[in-house]
């Protein structure tokens, strides 16, 4: 098993995805953005909040469990 911590722990989206066994570019599929975008959001680069809400509704989370994903 791969205990390896995200890179840049501003935000839980490797880790939620992992534990969803989702590669990053299912993630992307799912949430119609591109694999790129996952990656940089995984290093915990800036996105938009449509993006955010996007990766949320993939990760089969809701809006209200935003903090639960990118921290408050």
């Amino acid at each position: 098993m791969n205990d390896r911590k995200p890179s840049n722990p501003s935000n839980n989206v490797q880790v939620l995805r992992e534990e969803r066994l989702l590669s990053k570019a299912e993630l992307a599929r799912r949430a119609g953005v591109s694999a790129l975008t996952i990656d940089r959001v995984e290093r915990g680069e800036e996105c938009r909040l449509d993006t955010k809400r996007k990766i949320i509704l993939a990760l089969g989370l809701r809006v209200t469990d935003k903090d639960k994903v990118f921290g408050s």
